[in-house]
C-alpha cells in the first residue's frame, strides 16, 4: 500500500488534528449566535436524531432525508446513497435492537452544516454498545442531503 493511502498517514493525521482544534476553540455561546436557518437546520438533525427510538419509525427518519442523501456510518466505511439504502444499512445493525437512542450531548450549525457530539446506545441481543459518535450533516431545504459519523475510541 502507498504511504499516502495508509489510514496513518499524515494528511489524515494532520486532519483529524484540524477538526479536534477546531472543536476546542470554537465559541461556547455559539447557539447564541445562529441564524434562524441554522437553528432550523438543527432542529431537523435533531428530530432526526429522536427517531432513533425502538419501535423505529423509519417512515418519519426517511420523511427527514433528501432522495439523495448520503451516509458515512464511520471514517472507513463506504457510503450508503438514498434513504431505503440507509434505513437497510440501519437495520442490519440496529433492527434487532431492544432498545436504541442517540444521545445529543451538544450541537451547533454553520450555514447548512450540523454538528452533533453523541453517544449512540443500542441493547442488542448479545451485547449492549454506547458509542462515542461526532455526527456531522449537511442539510438543503430542511432535509438531510449529507451525514456522517466520526467514531471515536469505540470499544466494541
Amino acid at each position: 500500500m502507498n504511504k499516502n493511502n495508509s489510514p496513518h498517514s499524515r494528511r489524515h493525521f494532520l486532519t483529524a488534528a484540524g477538526v479536534g482544534a477546531a472543536a476546542t476553540v470554537w465559541p461556547a455561546d455559539l447557539a447564541a449566535q445562529q441564524t434562524d436557518d441554522e437553528r432550523a437546520n438543527v432542529d431537523v438533525v435533531n428530530e432526526f436524531c429522536a427517531t432513533f427510538a425502538v419501535p423505529f419509525d423509519w417512515n418519519r427518519m426517511t420523511s427527514l432525508l433528501s432522495p439523495d442523501c448520503r451516509y458515512r456510518a464511520t471514517q472507513t466505511a463506504p457510503v450508503v446513497e438514498g434513504p431505503e439504502a440507509i434505513v437497510a444499512f440501519l437495520l442490519s445493525f440496529a433492527g434487532a435492537a431492544a432498545s436504541a437512542e442517540f444521545e445529543v450531548v451538544d450541537t451547533w450549525a454553520r450555514g447548512p452544516v450540523v454538528v452533533n457530539d453523541r453517544v449512540d446506545r443500542f441493547a442488542l441481543p448479545q451485547r449492549t454498545l454506547d458509542i462515542p459518535v461526532v455526527g456531522v450533516f449537511h442539510v438543503v431545504d430542511g432535509l438531510i442531503t449529507e451525514w456522517s459519523d466520526f467514531v471515536f475510541d469505540f470499544q466494541p
